[in-house]
């Protein structure tokens, strides 16, 4: 009976902690935004004209500046505007540090990620038995194949949960197994430790198996 119970209050703490969270989260979010409505003149700010405040609001203003710092960003004179920024940055030693694995961190999970990696992969790493996720970056490295006379296949293995850092391995294609696994849900799984797995439903399991071998 108290296993039984125990049971279904882990069962209703799952449905309701991640629905808690993501409210206080958004409510976090929204607050903050709508602290940007100090940044306007006082005579706009909506308690002088109406009397009262409108949550939202800020949210609207925020991405008004997102936009507006997209377009001017988006042409020359924006980019080296940031790169000029950037340089600065650099130059301070924890400042920089911080900036660019921000960065980084934020463009590899908002940005495009096909076009940085091609394939999810599985590799033995670090030793036989061992397996681990990574990114297939690019096919066919023509001297390293010539060097040492077999197919190779450049991957990225992430650390976790900074994806942004890992390492570049260039592997057997014999040794290395193709996911039907997206992109992203491989990221969101290394992000989370692993925690967040995607799902799978494979219509004959045993034929996948069979037929997982690496396939350029």
């Amino acid at each position: 009976m108290i296993a039984r119970i125990r049971r279904y209050l882990i069962a209703g703490l799952l449905v309701w902690a991640p629905i808690g969270a993501t409210i206080i989260v958004f409510l976090f979010l929204l607050d903050l935004m709508d602290r940007l409505l100090f940044l306007l003149p006082e005579k706009w700010r909506p308690e002088y004209l109406i009397g009262f405040s409108v949550p939202g609001l800020g949210a609207i203003l925020a991405l008004l500046v997102l936009m507006v710092t997209g377009v001017v960003v988006a042409n020359f004179i924006g980019k080296s505007m940031v790169r000029f920024f950037e340089s600065l940055l650099s130059k301070i030693p924890l400042v920089s540090t911080i900036y660019a694995g921000i960065k980084k961190f934020l463009e590899l999970v908002f940005g495009d990620s096909h076009s940085a990696f091609e394939r999810v992969l599985l590799i033995q790493y670090p030793s036989k038995g061992i397996y681990s996720i990574c990114f297939q970056t690019s096919d066919n490295p023509k001297e390293a194949e010539y060097r040492v006379g077999k197919d190779l296949v450049t991957v990225f293995l992430p650390t976790t949960p900074n994806p942004t850092s890992g390492f570049m391995l260039m592997i057997p294609k014999e040794n290395v197994t193709e996911l039907e696994m997206p992109v992203e849900d491989a990221l969101k799984m290394i992000i989370s430790l692993g925690v967040v797995v995607p799902e799978w439903h494979p219509i004959n399991p045993k034929n996948d198996v069979a037929s997982s071998s690496y396939k350029p």
